[in-house]
């Protein structure tokens, strides 16, 4: 489905990439795993061209990487921001409404099972997006997301700054769309977590790949317990 070969992200002088290469096959749920500044951030950001890249991205055998990203997202590409950025001066269902730019045909149909995907915006669908919980707007922020029907869902640290259950119930929902047929890409400092759901993981360092593996093989590996696990 998705073929990263030789990329290289750079921020002016500074090189944030290094030569990636890494696969998703469809259905699946591949996790990247990594300390801060590892490259998981400019991963996405290269996927989608948002950021000054070398190298190739192929996504169902078509080289994606010298379009623009709007053109990318309408092949079926949606990023979850880190932070979740919704519109908070707009109400859900008008983020929902956003997410659908290029699916408004089908806007009623996709509110309607985003609503089912999240009870809680359909309880909260006047309710403006900045006056929700953090959790709440992420939900929101991957509803947006999925508003496209999007065939690679990409999240960027959907966890962070969450309450543990709230976490849990995340999880569950990225289960959940995966067994509705959706791949994910999820970059995740909680490591563990990600290991529990994904199929496949990556280990990101310095802006390379130093390990790959089967999730649950990386979940019991001594050095990755150690370094990313809390033992």
């Amino acid at each position: 489905m998705l073929k990263i070969k030789g990329l290289h992200v750079y921020y002016g002088l500074i090189e944030g990439l290094k030569g990636v290469d890494f696969h998703i096959e469809e259905h699946e749920i591949v996790t990247l795993i990594g300390s801060n500044g590892a490259g998981k951030t400019s991963t996405l950001g290269a996927i989608v061209n948002s950021v000054k890249t070398k190298g190739e991205v192929e996504f169902f055998g078509a080289n994606i990487s010298k379009l623009p990203t709007h053109k990318i997202i309408q092949r079926g590409i949606a990023l979850v921001p880190e932070g979740r950025k919704v519109f908070i001066n707009l109400t859900i269902e008008e983020n929902l409404r956003m997410g659908a730019y290029n699916n408004d045909e089908n806007f009623e149909r996709m509110r309607d099972r985003m609503y089912e995907l999240f009870p809680r915006l359909k309880e909260r669908c006047a309710q403006l997006a900045g006056t929700m919980s953090g959790g709440e707007q992420q939900m929101l922020a991957i509803a947006r997301a999925l508003m496209g029907e999007p065939k690679l869902l990409m999240l960027d640290e959907p966890s962070l700054g969450l309450a543990p259950k709230i976490v849990g119930e995340l999880f569950d929902t990225i289960t959940r769309l995966r067994s509705e047929g959706i791949t994910i890409l999820l970059v995740e400092q909680n490591a563990f977590a990600a290991l529990k759901v994904a199929d496949r993981a990556y280990v990101l360092e310095n802006g390379k790949v130093v390990l790959s593996d089967a999730a649950s093989n990386l979940l019991h590996n001594a050095e990755i317990k150690k370094r990313y696990l809390g033992g």
